[in-house]
């Protein structure tokens, strides 16, 4: 499992712009238990001394009677702030330390590990960076309906459309399921209104909830980055390569479209860069098109075709566009 380099600088950052935040609260808070119980204000100094007294007893030899002594004031000047707190009207953990996350202090880390309220936070800016692809905010498996799908078996295929979107749905939600570095990767073909994207969608939710990193675009919007990348005389290239290191890194890549683009000598490049090298480094892809096989062949090289059909398992979309059955009702 990786991480999104990018979107993990992106929630420590908002991480620390929460940690300011609760900081700012504090500080208010104190400051009303100041002017209304000034004595807190000089208890807390001395609290503050006794904790440097403590620190110097500890790397002074022989120091155990002094280091009792100074515990013993720290809990009675602890005790006097509760009073005061109390006295003054506030409840006695006021002035807790207040942390967001008291497992991490807020730091984001538990030793070297990232704590569950980074991660949550990571997992917030990945699903962000998938909006493109959560369009309609309810692609969830649960809402994938198989009516819209005919039920009557077909010349060609000899099962009917809903039974080929039964067997196509259980082996996503299986694959998003139990998604790591035995899966597959998926080739979706068919025609538009399908369910492809739909069912990518699915995926991709299960698969980012679960702290796997996910990167989405349509296949003309890579070959854009990669061309910026080859052909572009900008000095400030540090966004563009960030991209490509994206596509080419995350542990799952959904390449919407392919087909749609204008296909030259470097997209077929391009496309085959992008395959081969996430196929060396074990990392999985999920590619839809409106291509059948024999369309791929008459537009791609063979060293990617081997590629597709030896390494992809192919799944085809059948029926009628369900989106135009969606808005006939």
């Amino acid at each position: 499992m990786s991480l999104d380099g990018k979107l993990l600088a992106q929630a420590k950052a908002a991480l620390e712009e929460k940690r300011r935040r609760n900081d700012e609260f504090y500080e208010r808070r104190l400051e009303t238990v100041h002017a209304r119980a000034p004595r807190v204000r000089a208890i807390d100094a001395e609290i503050r001394t006794t904790m440097s007294d403590l620190v110097r007893a500890a790397l002074t030899p022989d120091s155990s009677g002094t280091i009792e002594e100074i515990r013993l004031r720290n809990i009675e000047l602890q005790e006097l702030r509760r009073e005061e707190l109390l006295r003054a009207g506030f409840s006695e953990d006021y002035l807790d330390d207040g942390y967001m996350c008291p497992s991490c202090r807020d730091t984001g880390y538990q030793d070297i590990r990232l704590c569950s309220c980074l991660m949550e936070l990571y997992k917030e800016k990945l699903r962000a960076s998938l909006s493109n692809l959560f369009k309609l905010g309810d692609e969830t498996f649960d809402s994938f309906d198989l009516s819209y799908y005919d039920d009557a078996p077909t010349a060609d295929a000899g099962i009917s459309p809903r039974r080929s979107m039964e067997i196509i749905y259980e082996t996503c939600v299986e694959y998003a399921r139990k998604f790591g570095k035995k899966s597959m990767n998926l080739f979706f073909n068919g025609s538009p209104g399908l369910g492809k994207t739909f069912l990518s969608a699915c995926i991709a939710r299960v698969v980012a909830d679960n702290g796997f990193s996910v990167v989405y675009d349509t296949v003309s919007s890579v070959f854009s980055k990669f061309e910026e990348a080859k052909f572009s005389r900008s000095d400030d290239m540090e966004e563009t390569r960030s991209e490509i290191e994206r596509y080419l890194g995350c542990d799952l890549l959904i390449l919407d479209d392919l087909g749609t683009e204008m296909t030259t000598a470097f997209t077929v490049s391009a496309l085959y860069d992008i395959i081969n090298t996430r196929l060396i480094t074990g990392r999985k892809t999920i590619i839809s098109s409106n291509l059948t096989p024999h369309d791929l062949r008459r537009r791609y090289s063979e060293p990617i075709i081997s590629r597709i059909e030896g390494e992809y398992q192919l799944l085809t979309f059948r029926g009628e566009d369900i989106r135009k059955k969606k808005n006939a009702i």
